[in-house]
């Protein structure tokens, strides 16, 4: 049996809110479907597949290859995408839904939705001990994560200094690099994402300074509550 769970890229991407009229949970979550591929395009981390469910054709989206026009697949616990664009197949699907929890085989999909519970756990007990491992103190002139969080209009539109340790980089979506910075302050986060042109390494420290954005919308449901816009690492 081989079991396969789906990780969202964007959406740990984008750690975000969700607006419904563009990004929404169907109805029949829990319920298994079984579908036939009727074709097969990867590209990057996902699998793009075209399937049929009885007289119904519609695109889904997994993670893993080496997938075979004909063969049926089972999953459930899916989100739905409205005029998703992806830039590595150069195509826009007017509806696909990204699938969470899938398997080659009908009595796969509740030990797939256990592993995947078993990985959330231990990954939410090894961001604790990242978060207690890392200490660091705001650069001069700047500030703490916690203290933009906990005062989010005070700083909102205004130029910010913050310096932190790089946990997590998405690079060259919608023309930007995405990271993720922490220095061991929270609040109701303890990592701050920013947008930049810049290029950095995993695991630096660094200094940056960029404009405040509060509840920043970029389009296909995603919303930031917080982000700090244009950053441009200061020496």
């Amino acid at each position: 049996m081989k079991n396969i769970i789906f990780a969202f890229s964007l959406m740990t991407l984008l750690s975000c809110g969700k607006k419904d009229k563009e990004y929404r949970n169907i109805s029949n979550q829990n319920e298994s479907r079984e579908v036939i591929i009727e074709k097969s395009e990867s590209a990057g981390n996902y699998t793009y597949l075209s399937v049929t469910e009885g007289d119904e054709s519609y695109w889904i989206a997994v993670s893993g290859k080496g997938f075979e026009t004909g063969e049926t697949i089972y999953f459930k616990n899916f989100m739905e995408m409205n005029d998703f664009e992806s830039k590595e197949l150069d195509k826009t699907f007017e509806t696909i839904l990204f699938v969470d929890n899938y398997s080659r085989e009908p009595d796969g999909l509740e030990k797939a939705a256990e592993e995947r519970a078993k990985a959330s756990s231990q990954a939410k007990k090894r961001m604790d001990a990242m978060i207690d491992s890392i200490k660091i103190a705001p650069a001069p002139g700047g500030i703490s994560i916690a203290e933009l969080y906990g005062n989010p209009e005070k700083y909102k539109d205004k130029q910010v200094v913050v310096r932190g340790q790089i946990i997590k980089i998405n690079r060259d979506i919608m023309d930007k690099n995405w990271v993720h910075i922490m220095d061991g302050t929270r609040v109701d986060r303890s990592d701050l994402t920013f947008t930049t042109t810049e290029d950095f390494q995993l695991g630096d420290t660094i200094t940056i300074r960029g404009k405040v954005a509060l509840d920043k919308d970029f389009g296909a449901g995603y919303v930031y509550p917080l982000i700090v816009e244009e950053a441009k690492q200061v020496q």
